[in-house]
């Protein structure tokens, strides 16, 4: 609103005959949010002076005096879609929030677990720019009629949360927090819970409940979080990335933000690409960007160049692997990944050459959710630990091809199934796996029942000769 940037700076669209063809990608330096991430000496320091020279805090309390509506329109018109994975559309999720109090207060609470196996995001940002998370939780307070803020942060990310303190307690000594806060007459609180590493605390009721210090157990929907969540209040609760974008939004203009991207897949997006890439990083990058010019020009290329791909893990380790046939064209965005039954998750892009075992890295997700299953719901708490039993003998092959149409059918009956979406994340990794590289697996178990075959022979071939060895001493014995 307030910046003179006032629209994106797009690709220069190409023209096929009479159509032209918006491509996406190549995000310029003045579009990026994020531009401390690195802690490169470029950005500054991750406090409040360096801060304040990246831009944060600039009119601030003329946002807040805008007031709720038009914050949360404006997120509506920018087309913000949760950057925690789900991807539900931010502003009409705010929107839940009661707009007149009945005594209760409303809360918002910022999930900083990310415990999904890929994903580095959110790290980055309390680590690097903790003062945009922080504007953005105020500005969402603030647009959800709340008082107050907790922000819950994974455990492990012990200087990441010192960081946040620090960046916290300076916003409350200049005034940005606490009291009348940046001389607006809108009175915030914010405060750091810190979780215990687990994952099923990234869902958000059970996150709720680990903040009541209660174990992290997904509640029964509905009531949702909006009308009861934390102490019986109503709640929002969204993600660092999600908020940390807000601030930038309301000053540049939701139609800014919105010009990014393919409609319904608006924006800018932090992308961390690890695996079998030359450059692993987080890199911040405009929506709908191909995968292959995301890993091309941000991460040098594949290890041992395009051809030596075997396959990517676009959203994390929940969503479904993609074979290098459907990676040649795959879009980031939550629509075309969607389309090609995968997802963007949380934009973890988990890259995998030729060299992986991808039988065994498909098992080693199922172990993973096994072990982070809270056991609350029956289709989760025995179909997970089953999951991984069987992918465990696919890895060496000690199965009946029969069985992998049958570990299908349990992912099936895992999936959709379950209070909260654990259970389809122990799901999908299966399905992806079994959709894409079935013919590997019918391999690995053939190649090791002919070995088997093989030893078999071979063990009865010995007794047989051990049987006719034992016959010809008795036959010199008894000569």
């Amino acid at each position: 609103m307030w910046s003179k940037v006032g629209v994106a700076n797009k690709k220069v669209p190409t023209v096929v005959g009479r159509r032209t063809i918006r491509t996406y990608g190549g995000l310029k330096d003045e579009d990026r949010i994020f531009t401390n991430l690195y802690l490169d000496g470029k950005g500054g320091s991750p406090y409040l002076d360096g801060a304040l020279k990246r831009g944060d805090w600039y009119m601030t309390k003329e946002l807040i005096e805008m007031g709720p509506d038009w914050i949360i329109d404006q997120i509506k018109i920018s087309g913000l879609r949760g950057r925690g994975g789900a991807g539900f559309p931010s502003g009409l999720k705010w929107s839940f929030m009661p707009k007149v109090s009945d005594g209760r207060p409303n809360y918002v609470v910022i999930n900083a677990d990310e415990g999904e196996p890929g994903t580095c995001k959110d790290r980055e940002i309390i680590r690097a720019d903790p003062h945009k998370l922080i504007e953005g939780t105020l500005i969402a307070g603030r647009a959800m009629r709340a008082k107050a803020a907790y922000i819950y942060v994974r455990g492990e990310f012990y200087r990441e949360t010192e960081v946040l303190q620090r960046a916290i307690d300076e916003c409350y000594k200049a005034g940005y927090l606490g009291k009348n806060v940046c001389g607006s007459d809108f009175d915030f609180d914010i405060y750091i819970h810190r979780g215990m590493g687990a994952y099923i605390c990234g869902e958000e009721t059970s996150l709720i409940e680990s903040l009541e210090g209660k174990p992290g157990k997904p509640r029964l929907k509905p009531p949702f979080p909006a009308n009861a969540g934390i102490f019986g209040c109503p709640t929002t609760v969204t993600n660092v990335e999600t908020v940390a974008v807000a601030p930038t939004i309301l000053r540049r203009g939701g139609a800014w933000f919105a010009g990014f991207g393919k409609p319904r897949n608006s924006g800018t997006k932090l992308f961390c690409i690890s695996g079998h890439v030359n450059e692993p990083c987080t890199v911040e990058e405009e929506m709908s960007i191909p995968l292959r010019e995301l890993l091309e020009k941000h991460c040098g290329g594949v290890r041992g160049g395009w051809d030596n791909l075997l396959g990517v893990v676009p959203g994390g380790s929940s969503v479904p692997v993609l074979p290098k046939h459907l990676c040649d064209d795959a879009v980031m965005d939550f629509d075309s990944l969607k389309d090609l039954k995968s997802g963007l998750g949380t934009a973890a892009v988990i890259v995998m050459d030729k060299s992986v075992d991808i039988i065994r890295a498909i098992a080693r997700f199922s172990e993973f959710y096994a072990h982070e299953s809270c056991g609350q719901c029956t289709p989760c708490r025995e179909g997970s630990p089953w999951l991984h039993h069987v992918m465990q003998r696919m890895v060496t092959g000690d199965a009946n091809v029969e069985e992998i149409d049958m570990l299908e059918q349990l992912a099936a009956q895992i999936e959709g199934h379950t209070i909260c979406a654990l259970g389809d994340a122990a799901a999908w990794p299966v399905q992806g796996l079994i959709r894409h590289f079935k013919p590997e697996m019918v391999d690995r178990i053939k190649q090791f029942q002919e070995k088997k075959r093989t030893e078999q022979l071979e063990t009865r071939d010995a007794q047989i000769r051990r049987e006719m060895e034992e016959q010809d001493r008795h036959r010199e014995i008894f000569n």
